[in-house]
């Protein structure tokens, strides 16, 4: 396991983090993305599938839980997940995230919802707020990311 962090002063840094992600990303891979509210989740998400190709801007998927996204929207399908009113990790099953692995990625927010074995070979990333308003962005790569994600 590789960890690191890196400080992230606005959110176009945190957007740049998606699109490195994107870069590196491919099917059956798991994101997961760690933080209070207002730490930059969704935006390292959008920029994530910014760089994937989709137009626009990618809304949070907080009612909807999971939002998908496909080809031709984006060059590869995402399913961005935010687990935040998820109630228990007993309901995670339903949503049928390991069924789209086989042919999608997965970002996922609030993954502490999950419970603590979910997505063991996920990339983790966690964001905290510090006192001047930038993002610290802390990182586990497993070894399933090592060799793509060196550093950030």
């Amino acid at each position: 396991m590789t960890k690191g962090e890196r400080r992230l002063a606005t959110a176009a840094d945190s957007e740049a983090v998606g699109a490195e992600i994107a870069s590196v990303l491919r099917p059956g891979d798991v994101v997961l993305l760690d933080g209070p509210l207002g730490a930059g989740k969704t935006s390292i998400a959008r920029g994530l599938l910014a760089a994937l190709g989709l137009a626009g801007e990618a809304p949070s998927p907080s009612f909807a839980i999971v939002q998908p996204y496909d080809v031709p929207e984006v060059r590869l399908p995402v399913l961005h997940v935010d687990l935040y009113r998820l109630d228990d990790a007993s309901e995670l099953p339903e949503l049928g995230l390991d069924d789209a692995l086989y042919d999608s990625a997965l970002v996922v927010e609030w993954p502490d919802r999950a419970g603590p074995s979910a997505w063991p070979d996920a990339l983790r990333l966690a964001l905290s707020i510090e006192p001047d308003g930038a993002r610290r962005l802390t990182w586990e790569a497993p070894a399933a990311w090592e060799r793509r994600w060196p550093s950030i």
